[in-house]
């Protein structure tokens, strides 16, 4: 660790430099272009970047990219805990432009959300960011104006802690995940609204069907086929966008250009991994290479190995290998439908490669990823304990909780039932402060959860049967014990809802430029936010400005992110603490979920300050934020 940062040291003065003359920042560059791969970076407390256009090759095509001084990815900021950060943003685009710090606490002036927390940067202007560092850890920075960030408009943050890092490692790797188009993000998003299966090439044929038929019997595949046909729905449309359009990155690198990375062997490898893609969850592994992972967005958990990990949009991972053995592992990720995959190294020297798996096979979607009844009834750990803290919830209020889903009037539960939905210490939410929700119904919304149940214990899609050991949230525990004790104070549900035909999707049937009033929080409340899924898309949410709590069960260590995936028919709850007084963005993080309608703004309004009138606290936005 020590002579990684003195190398970090002598590299950081030379970095800017030496990545401005090539699109790849020297931190993104492979062992075969640059021998200090990933070991340079900006770092300091003051910063200049400048968003423009310029061209790029991914494996050897040539495109146009929308740029951070003239790189893609962005360059890797690298700042520590504590200190005061300043950023001079310049626009030399003929658009607007922004950038949101990905996770960072801060101010919401600072947030950069054109139409939320600021106007945005204008053409020919230049707008300065400024703000203290209150963390450490994994971050990433990336546009919120248009489809920028599809195009290139995307970079890491590293932030230092301020004392020693309680991670022990001998070489530190940022691993950049995204996926790239050679087409307009305007125009796909078109092609998505006007067929919204116009990327899928897997659904499934005759061949399969006889397949199946042969598997389990002709009656049954034919009833299945029929009643997937009689809803117009594909189980095998798993990603909107896919390698039919997509090339998956690396650092900036395609598969073929295949990014690698130099240990020693015996050395522990620290591995950033972030998912800086517009529209593509990876299944990320090294076969033969198990990983410990240390952070999840950014903050540190209690050490867990596992073998593969499900990455949403916008997440983050901190992952420790330790390769023991002379030879080279391919990092593999592979996109949740697997249609393509990105792919990189981890080898002793340069040059050398390993076998890269082949994809594996398309995942196909059940009725019980529609939590639709009568049709698979409870996942393993729908009624879990997680690691025996709290008992589970009884059926009588399991039944209630699915008809409040549904917009019925949820019965009250016993007062047992209630504290064993708490899901965290201190008493339970009364039986009153549940907001259910009977959302709007009309053309935005075509298919609604039966019998949403929690999913937090299951393996993402695609991966239920994998031999090996898959990271769930359940596994995941904080380092430190969660900041607030207290039990919530209500409970809001809010429901994802889409048209997948028309390319519709919105909160509650709402979509964004349709809503006149933000979700509001007082200062200091404690409120546990349900999150329904109602639809058969796997949704990264993402909140601005605060961490949240997951409620896996665990009372005193349960997970704190800022972005978390809600599977198919999934009914999950993170309770919230508003520390953070202002306007913050919360939105599906699939860049054109967001766009066509998800997402909503959550306001927080300093103590003592009464209730806003109807009408007096309207939204300024468009279809796209």
């Amino acid at each position: 660790m020590f002579s990684r940062r003195r190398l970090f040291s002598n590299a950081a003065g030379a970095g800017l430099a030496f990545g401005a003359s090539t699109l790849l920042p020297a931190w993104a560059r492979s062992a075969a272009l640059n021998n200090m791969a990933g070991l340079t970076d900006i770092s300091g407390n003051e910063f200049h970047l400048r968003a423009g256009k310029a061209k790029h090759v991914i494996d050897g095509k040539p495109g146009r990219a929308i740029t951070i001084n003239g790189q893609l990815p962005a360059p890797l900021l690298r700042w520590r805990e504590g200190e005061d950060i300043t950023l001079h943003l310049t626009n030399d685009l003929d658009v607007d432009t922004s950038i949101h710090w990905h996770g960072i606490l801060l101010p919401p002036e600072m947030d950069g959300v054109p139409g939320v927390s600021f106007a945005g940067v204008k053409p020919g202007e230049t707008f300065t960011y400024r703000f203290p560092l209150k963390q450490a850890g994994t971050y990433w920075y990336h546009s919120h104006s248009g489809f920028q960030e599809q195009s290139g408009h995307y970079g890491p943050i590293i932030i230092e802690p301020k004392g020693d890092d309680t991670i022990a490692f001998d070489r530190d790797y940022v691993i950049v995940l995204s996926d790239w188009t050679f087409d307009n993000p305007a125009r796909v998003f078109a092609k998505l609204k006007k067929n919204s299966e116009v990327y899928n090439y897997q659904r499934r044929t005759l061949i399969d069907f006889f397949k199946d038929s042969s598997d389990r019997n002709f009656d049954d595949t034919f009833r299945d086929r029929a009643m997937w046909g009689n809803m117009r729905m594909d189980p095998r449309d798993i990603a909107d966008v896919t390698a039919s359009t997509y090339t998956y990155l690396v650092n900036g690198h395609g598969p073929h250009d295949n990014w690698t990375g130099l240990f020693n062997p015996g050395e522990r490898v620290r591995l950033r991994i972030i998912n800086a893609s517009a529209m593509t969850i990876f299944n990320f592994r090294l076969p033969e290479l198990p990983m410990t992972v240390v952070q999840a967005d950014g903050l540190n958990v209690q050490p867990v190995e596992t073998d593969e990990i499900q990455i949403g949009v916008a997440e983050t991972y901190d992952v420790v290998v330790e390769p023991i053995e002379n030879k080279a592992y391919t990092i593999m990720s592979e996109s949740i439908d697997r249609s393509g995959y990105a792919r990189a190294t981890l080898a002793p020297r340069d040059g050398m490669h390993a076998p890269v798996p082949p994809l594996r096979p398309t995942p196909t979607l059940t009725m019980r990823d529609m939590a639709m009844a009568g049709h698979g009834g409870h996942r393993s750990g729908d009624d879990m304990t997680a690691s025996g803290n709290e008992p589970a919830m009884d059926q009588s209020a399991h039944h209630a909780m699915n008809r409040g889903a549904m917009g019925e009037a949820a019965a009250p539960a016993s007062s047992d039932a209630r504290h064993n939905n708490n899901g965290g210490g201190g008493a339970a939410i009364s039986a009153g402060a549940t907001q259910s929700h009977n959302h709007k119904r009309g053309a935005g919304v075509d298919m609604v959860a039966e019998i949403p149940t929690n999913r937090l214990s299951d393996r993402g899609l695609g991966l239920e049967n994998e031999p090996h050991r898959v990271l769930v949230y359940t596994d995941l525990k904080a380092l430190e014990m969660k900041p607030d004790m207290r039990a919530p104070e209500r409970e809001m549900e809010l429901h994802l809802t889409g048209n997948m035909h028309r390319y519709m999707w919105s909160f509650d049937g709402e979509k964004f430029s349709d809503v006149d009033e933000p979700i509001m929080l007082d200062e200091g409340e404690r409120m546990r936010l349900t999150l329904v899924n109602d639809t058969m898309m796997t949704h990264p949410i993402h909140l601005h400005g605060m961490f949240f709590d997951v409620v896996t069960g665990d009372r005193h260590h349960p997970p704190r992110k800022h972005t978390i995936v809600v599977k198919p028919g999934e009914k999950l709850s993170v309770d919230i603490t508003a520390d953070a007084v202002g306007d913050w963005a919360f939105h599906c993080h699939l860049l054109y979920h967001m766009a066509a309608g998800m997402m909503r703004v959550v306001s927080v309004r300093p103590k003592g300050m009464k209730p806003m009138q109807d009408g007096n606290h309207k939204m300024h936005h468009g279809e796209k934020s």
